[in-house]
């Protein structure tokens, strides 16, 4: 095997998942995230679909993923004065089986951290590609030299950004942004929408979630005061429970806004660096992200087992296997679904939400998007890397 030594730069779902798989096929294999620690909580990820099943099963945590999974309630859509007008159906928004973001990243690490090498508050600073690897320097830790180099650190891909080029080359803004916020919201389960904004409480990604119209903001993502104020600024004179839930911001203890964007890559590699998840093909909220990043984790580390560490070769095999079915991450733009910017489009929501003839197409289009790719059977020094653990699980049943 060549090219055995491999830095991952993120920790959160993608760069896991492949850490699991290059480990299990005997790769050297080093994980560096920015944050000082895993991260718990966060939104609620999901997954749909035969494909998804087989590779959590694959991976020996398809159990443990329905073990720890969310409640799949409906939702509803409230007006000003909390009255129903809509009901919002639990596998919208919640998938086939659902999990808090920080649950399933902690499933990964557990079955990881003995086997890599995880490096917590660091990130990578300069990336120096020669004939005999990528030199790479750290924020704090020394200097080391790798074979390979995966960017899975998200839609605002720091690794992408050395190795690629500009963000503004490959990240498109989609006129919105999305804030999850830890408060008090009593025992209500309501989404509550004004032209171009949405709030959110008591549901499954988060106990208050915002989505809101704006064009590019400009603003320090390490500054959490300073992204409050800009949601509570977008959200001022809004009806319903929102002064309520603007009030409560500051006290927030876990809070988090971002962009709604969508990331369109000419190529997922750059000689021996490669993108991985939302840092090749993300788009904010479109409900395939988690799904696309444990999937493009078991294709490209089966590729590069498969092709002996040769990069050139398994980087080519993995962006012809993938791409076609990463392109469901160009199809859909959550932002004018949650926060329509008119009343006639938010009343079109509420109706595709009401009527099946109109809901269940929708759905059925979503779960083909989730099953278009025909997965390998990879080997592995065991000979079962290939095979599901459960395979009377995997079937789809309609």
């Amino acid at each position: 095997m060549n090219n055995t030594r491999v830095l991952i730069s993120g920790a959160s779902i993608a760069g896991p998942a492949l850490a699991y798989w290059l480990a299990r096929y005997g790769f050297d294999v080093t994980v560096v995230e920015k944050a000082a620690e895993l991260r718990p909580g966060g939104q609620a990820v999901d997954f749909k679909g035969v494909t998804h099943r087989t590779v959590l099963s694959r991976m020996g945590i398809l159990d443990d993923v329905k073990r720890l999974q969310t409640g799949g309630q409906d939702g509803t859509v409230v007006d000003a004065r909390g009255r129903k007008l809509a009901v919002v159906p639990g596998e919208f928004s919640g998938g086939e089986i659902e999990i808090v973001r920080g649950d399933l990243a902690r499933l990964l690490y557990d079955r990881t951290s003995s086997t890599c090498e995880y490096m917590f508050g660091d990130s990578i600073s300069t990336l120096d590609e020669t004939g005999e690897g990528v030199h790479v320097t750290f924020q704090h830790a020394p200097p080391r030299t790798f074979d390979l180099v995966v960017g899975a650190d998200g839609i605002h891909s720091h690794t992408r950004g050395l190795a690629f080029g500009p963000e503004a080359d490959y990240v498109r803004h989609l006129g919105y942004y999305y804030a999850l916020a830890d408060m008090d919201t009593g025992d209500d389960d309501a989404m509550y929408g004004e032209p171009g904004r949405m709030a959110a409480i008591g549901g499954r990604k988060a106990p208050a979630f915002f989505v809101f119209a704006s064009e590019l903001l400009d603003y320090d993502r390490d500054d959490v005061d300073q992204q409050k104020r800009l949601v509570a600024d977008a959200y001022r004179g809004g009806g319903w429970r929102i002064p309520e839930l603007i009030a409560q911001l500051p006290a927030a203890k876990e809070f988090y806004l971002d962009s709604i964007s969508r990331v369109t890559t000419d190529r997922y590699s750059s000689g021996r660096v490669v993108l991985l998840g939302d840092a090749a093909y993300g788009n904010t909220l479109g409900g395939f992200g988690t799904g696309l990043a444990v999937v493009g984790a078991y294709v490209l580390a089966g590729e590069l087992l498969r092709a002996g560490g040769d990069h050139t070769v398994a980087y080519a095999q993995y962006e012809a296997k993938f791409r076609g079915y990463a392109k469901v991450s160009q199809q859909v733009s959550a932002g004018r679904i949650l926060a329509p910017r008119t009343r006639l489009g938010m009343r079109g929501r509420n109706a595709m939400f009401s009527v099946s003839l109109l809901f269940k197409p929708l759905m059925k289009l979503m779960d083909r998007f989730a099953t278009d790719i025909e997965l390998e059977d990879y080997p592995s020094e065991h000979g079962d890397a290939g095979r599901a653990e459960h395979p009377d699980e995997l079937q789809d049943h309609g």
